[in-house]
């Protein structure tokens, strides 16, 4: 296992994998959410793309929808 960090704490992953399948993997439906990768916005068409590497940084924000 490896360590990439999310949302400022280490999370364990197993690498490799992309930002859907971690998202995927943390119970988060990957439509649902906004997410930054080492400080640049990903588009949710590039994470079944993205690769995850060792200490990678992700900022991830879940969509509510209301008023």
């Amino acid at each position: 296992m490896e360590t990439i960090i999310a949302n400022g704490q280490p999370i364990p992953v197993k690498l490799p994998a992309t930002i859907e399948t971690f998202l995927i993997a943390q119970n988060l439906l990957p439509r649902s959410v906004v997410v930054e990768h080492n400080g640049e916005a990903v588009a949710p068409s590039e994470f079944p793309r993205r690769t995850l590497k060792p200490g990678d940084r992700l900022e991830i924000v879940k969509i509510v929808a209301g008023g």
